[in-house]
């Protein structure tokens, strides 16, 4: 360690003194760094990490790399509450730190970082792999968010962090730790990286084939785009297995979808349509508001000459929409979600959902839209990617432009730009609402072609990236 924090405050006008708690948070966050970049252990660092981790009554069992949380969790159960937000703790009532408490801190903070990334290398097993999925979910806690979030799938982040974090070089009383809130964009994508590495470097066709393997393992994204990518070498109980998985993970994030759907904003109350006369509907408020003339104060009694119901129906049109989903190697989060998004929509009532997928060829997947699983079961992932082949199937569906939308998802690395832009813009000159999105994964993360971005920004359809709660309300809006 070749810097230690101080506190100010010695002798008057003498030198400061050192911060022995400041000290030990460093001695915690300095082996962390070593562990993380050189896998052999410091001789120094560990004795003394080991000394302070004894010192403040934790378990020696943090500092141990093959020990996951969970397990150290079982053991105590009491550090499980501690997880929860470590990294974005509420500021002190008086503004400064409690270094005590973040020495307790840093060893918790550290086992997170450490299990979570360095995954060492060689082949991954089964175990191993739910094991890390295990681990980033503690550090997704520790992060405000609900396991499965960051990495991508699930919805969005379950709450805002509040602020705080680590730093191995802290500065002295009363400095807060950096704002991890602002890396949260970062880290959930570089979760996502390490999680598909560790599936790359399993045999993942020989646990498949072991259903007691198989069961070990947690669908996510990075898995799920390896099996979709494999399905056509796999058979048997590896196929069977490797469905299951599919079918779970797609019932997983159909229904955080599906909330999201409901949730997001719908059309106006239609009140050329008369209210239906049911009880659940009945608006008391109002019955009792217009019948007050009714009152008799001798009777003590309301007489209720009429009964006032709640409008409920919504002005609805049938809708027509077209999704179309580059299916090339870089788009699989997108696929995923996209394909699961009209499965939703294609239940919504008046809603008339196509779906095409496309690479250097395009496959109109409109007869399976309304189920998920079938439909990626039918994609061949990966390959180069041009778009005209999807348009010239998805232009003879527009048969009212101003009764349909296009969603057009994919990166828009094109071989033809000019030709398969100066198609989207007559879509948009015909009058249907034409809707590029550059991604729509749970990070929001994506790379979009400029040239296509800046064109698109200059019809006045600007690409949609981002979250995708982003297309959602933007559908909802328009279909409801």
């Amino acid at each position: 360690m070749s810097e230690l924090s101080v506190v100010e405050g010695g002798a008057e006008g003498g030198p400061p003194v050192p911060d022995s708690e400041e000290n030990r948070r460093q001695v915690l966050y300095w082996r962390l760094l070593a562990r993380l970049f050189d896998p052999e252990e410091q001789a120094s660092l560990e004795s003394a990490s080991v000394a302070v981790v004894e010192d403040i009554g934790l378990p020696v069992a943090l500092l141990d790399p093959a020990a996951s949380v969970d397990s150290v969790v079982q053991r105590h159960p009491d550090l499980a509450a501690e997880f929860d937000g470590l990294m974005t703790p509420e500021p002190d009532a008086d503004g400064e730190r409690n270094r005590a408490a973040e020495v307790r801190r840093a060893a918790l903070v550290s086992k997170v970082l450490l299990n979570v990334f360095s995954t060492g290398n060689g082949t991954v097993t089964a175990e191993q792999l739910a094991r890390w999925q295990s681990d980033a979910g503690w550090l997704e806690r520790a992060l405000g968010c609900r396991p499965g979030d960051l990495r991508g799938g699930r919805g969005g982040a379950g709450r805002a962090p509040a602020g705080g974090g680590v730093s191995p070089t802290g500065t002295g009383v009363g400095t807060p730790a950096p704002d991890l809130s602002r890396l949260i964009p970062e880290i959930g994508p570089e979760l996502g990286s390490i999680e598909a590495g560790l599936v790359q470097r399993m045999h993942l066709r020989e646990v498949l084939a072991d259903p007691a393997l198989a069961s070990r393992l947690t669908p996510s994204m990075s898995l799920i785009e390896q099996l979709l990518r494999d399905k056509n070498n796999l058979s048997g109980v590896a196929l069977a297995n490797a469905k299951a998985l599919i079918r779970r993970y797609v019932d997983e994030v159909t229904e955080v979808l599906r909330t999201q759907v409901e949730k997001a904003s719908v059309g106006e109350l239609d009140r050329s349509v008369p209210p239906k006369r049911v009880f659940r509907n009945l608006d008391l408020d109002r019955t009792i508001w217009k019948n007050l003339t009714n009152w008799d104060p001798e009777e003590e009694r309301l007489y209720v000459d009429r009964l006032y119901y709640r409008h409920t129906s919504r002005k609805t049109t049938p809708q027509r929409l077209i999704v179309v989903v580059d299916q090339s190697g870089s788009m699989v989060d997108s696929m995923v979600n996209c394909t699961i998004l009209a499965s939703i929509f294609a239940g919504l009532p008046k809603v008339d959902v196509h779906l095409i997928a496309y690479d250097t060829q395009a496959l109109d997947l409109t007869p399976w839209a309304h189920d998920p699983f079938e439909t990626l079961l039918r994609t061949q992932l990966g390959g180069g990617t041009d778009g005209t082949v999807a348009m010239a199937l998805a232009q003879p569906k527009i048969a009212e432009p101003r009764n349909t939308v296009v969603v057009w998802i994919s990166d828009f690395y094109e071989w033809r730009t000019d030709e398969l832009f100066e198609s989207m813009a007559a879509i948009h000159r015909s009058g249907a609402k034409f809707i590029p999105v550059g991604s729509v994964t749970s990070s929001g993360r994506g790379s979009v072609n400029p040239w296509f971005r800046e064109k698109f920004k200059d019809l006045g359809t600007p690409v949609i990236s981002g979250h995708i709660k982003k297309l959602v309300h933007e559908l909802k809006t328009f279909l409801t």
